[in-house]
């Protein structure tokens, strides 16, 4: 019940001082805001990226020529581009050594190709595919009706090709595109399936896009148009790991990389990229919460003054009350939960600000709403350490004063 009066006397003390209470808490929600607003971008941003490098199925890595992320200047760019290219050869051959894994694909890319049906056609902008039959699997693409790439389409370089759903809405608006006929760079290809939709990632579409049997890939854009990419599948959790090892084992010696050398390859996992976004955004985090550091040093550095502010303009009020009967203790509560409750309001409005705006800027990047509550309950909790901190001071002094002196004073 005392705690309840102590806190109800705070609650009206700062409600007769609305101007000054303002000003206060300021400090407080700018501190606040800072962090959050920037923390929910970051979670936004996270949550996407790792739905979006989830591509791969799951208990799945990918064998590449390049890093899936890459940072430095030029000089590491040339590094990885005077790796040889991985070949088809080298995939049939890892394939067959490569005994312990579910599923086995091969992939190849070209970028910004146009695919015609009849007199329409779709921007050239189009990614196109070669793959395996298992890259199917690998890559957790789901043919949502057709068929999908089997292994006599590779054997015989099938003219075939399975369409992502915004391939389809272009070029097949009234039509079941199962079975027409469209040509990619003037090459003739029967449609055999349509991909189950996949969504965005930072406004790009996942669902355009289109699949052909790699060895059909070849035969258009010739053996050595890129580097292949090769998919492996585990069986489960539990051998994922020793399955990345034997990978790295059988790869090397396809590649004849020497013993000691640094492998010319690399190996691209789910894991592996959000292992490297996290490594870039925590140096984010570090200097939002240094700038939020300053901004509540500086708040609480205000709080303090206006609570000793407050101390002496509340003199003759102490002086009463300690005359009919407050104790030292309950003084100094009284000030300590003013000083907490100034820093509570502030972080609650600079949480829901931050939330608020983080949430409508991360919008523009096609980003999924989040609420980071791990750093709204680290807020909440700076909140009461900056209270408790810089209300200590005032409290105590108003706690120590005389109470004679206290009802003479003018």
């Amino acid at each position: 019940m005392r705690f309840t009066e102590t806190l109800t006397l705070s609650l009206t003390s700062l409600r007769t001082n609305k101007l000054r209470t303002l000003l206060t808490i300021l400090g407080i929600v700018v501190g606040i805001f800072s962090i959050i607003v920037i923390m929910t971008i970051i979670t936004m941003l996270q949550n996407s990226i790792e739905s979006g490098v989830s591509q791969l199925g799951k208990n799945t890595f990918q064998i590449q020529k390049w890093p899936a992320v890459q940072f430095g200047g030029p000089g590491s760019r040339a590094k990885y581009r005077n790796r040889k290219d991985i070949t088809l050869d080298e995939f049939f051959r890892f394939e067959e050594m490569m005994q312990g894994a579910k599923y086995i694909g091969a992939e190849q890319w070209r970028w910004g190709r146009l695919i015609k049906f009849r007199n329409i056609e779709t921007n050239p902008n189009v990614p196109v595919c070669g793959a395996s039959s298992e890259a199917i699997m690998t890559n957790d693409w789901v043919v949502e009706s057709g068929r999908d790439i089997r292994p006599s389409d590779v054997d015989r370089s099938t003219p075939v090709i399975i369409l992502g759903k915004d391939v389809v809405d272009i070029l097949f608006s009234n039509i079941d595109p199962i079975g027409q006929i469209v040509k990619v760079d003037g090459i003739p290809l029967t449609v055999i399936g349509v991909f189950e939709s996949k969504g965005q990632l930072f406004g790009q579409s996942r669902d355009n896009m289109a699949v052909m049997p790699i060895t059909t890939f070849q035969s258009i854009y010739g053996r050595r148009s890129n580097s292949v990419n090769i998919t492996v599948t585990s069986f489960g959790r539990e051998d994922y790991n020793e399955v990345i090892e034997s990978a790295i084992g059988h790869m090397r010696t396809v590649r004849k990389v020497p013993p000691g050398d640094e492998n010319d390859f690399d190996i691209f996992s789910n894991e592996s990229v959000i292992s490297e976004i996290n490594n870039v955004t925590i140096y984010v985090e570090i200097g939002a919460m240094v700038v939020s550091f300053i901004a509540l040093l500086a708040a609480g550095i205000g709080i303090m003054n206006i609570m000793l502010v407050s101390v002496t303009e509340r003199t003759r009020e102490i002086g009463i009350r300690k005359a009919i009967g407050a104790r030292k203790n309950h003084i100094l509560t009284q000030f300590l939960v003013e000083a907490i409750v100034l820093c509570l309001f502030g972080g609650l409005i600079g949480i829901v600000l931050g939330v608020g705006i983080g949430n409508f800027a991360g919008s523009f990047l096609n980003a999924k709403a989040a609420v980071p509550i791990d750093w709204i309950m680290i807020g909440i909790g700076l909140c009461v350490m900056v209270g408790v901190i810089f209300g200590t001071y005032p409290a105590y002094k108003a706690a120590n004063l005389d109470p004679i002196e206290a009802l003479r004073y003018e």
